[in-house]
């Protein structure tokens, strides 16, 4: 009998070329996928790093006295309002027997003067190391405005500030940050005015005086008050453009 010879088979070279092509793209794009992939882990893992540096950013020395400037006010309130009984023996050895300052008063005082002093304290760190963040521009004034107001509140109470007085100030203080609010959206800025400046230094100089219950406080509100009403002025006749302009 005759051997059977086989044909060998055939192979469609193309085929093969095309199953090959095939496996080589799907194999390209598996490495782009991967390095996609880690490229955006190292993005999350980058803007992570950026929102907890920023955050450490936020919660700096000067952002921390402002905060502690607001979580002191109630303290003033709280003295204040409390009326500790007993009188300082201070002022008959100063000869101002007529004027009665209690414990309450003076404890208030302190916290009060303590409290203003970490407005220029941060104030001088931020300007010396350069440091300003969001979070400053926002609790710096606010922080002053919360004490301020705190304190006033509890002086009307004592019946040692006019309401008419404290209303006049609360609403300087609303038109001016309204004032400088829309100067921002407009990509203005209006800078604190020397005027301004002396507002706030009177303002704190006659409240520890109401607050501690010493002669002359009155009269320095009244000071500060015409202060308050001149700077606010000068931050509207500033600002008139910006109001009036569209």
């Amino acid at each position: 009998m005759k051997a059977v010879r086989t044909m060998p088979k055939i192979v469609n070279t193309k085929k093969i070329s095309a199953i090959k092509n095939i496996g080589k793209i799907g194999a390209v794009k598996s490495k782009a996928a991967i390095k996609s992939m880690k490229s955006m882990g190292k993005n999350m893992k980058a803007k992570a790093k950026a929102e907890v540096k920023a955050g450490a950013k936020a919660f700096n020395v000067p952002n921390i006295l402002s905060l502690t400037r607001v979580f002191l006010a109630p303290l003033v309130l709280l003295f204040l309002t409390l009326r500790i009984k007993g009188h300082v023996p201070f002022f008959d050895f100063l000869g101002y027997g007529r004027m009665t300052m209690t414990w309450g008063d003076l404890l208030a005082g302190g916290v009060f003067i303590v409290a203003a002093l970490t407005d220029s304290l941060d104030g001088y760190i931020a300007r010396k190391h350069k440091i300003v963040t969001t979070l400053g521009k926002f609790i710096d004034p606010l922080a002053d405005k919360v004490l301020v107001i705190a304190a006033m509140l509890a002086l009307i109470e004592l019946h040692r500030i006019p309401s008419w007085m404290v209303l006049v100030i609360i609403t300087r203080e609303s038109v001016v940050t309204g004032l400088r609010l829309v100067a921002a959206s407009e990509g203005v800025v209006i800078a604190a005015s020397r005027g301004g400046k002396i507002k706030t230094v009177l303002q704190i100089v006659a409240l520890s005086f109401l607050i501690l219950n010493l002669p002359g406080g009155v009269a320095l509100m009244w000071a500060a008050m015409f202060m308050t009403v001149w700077s606010g002025m000068e931050y509207l006749m500033k600002g008139a453009n910006i109001l009036v302009g569209k």
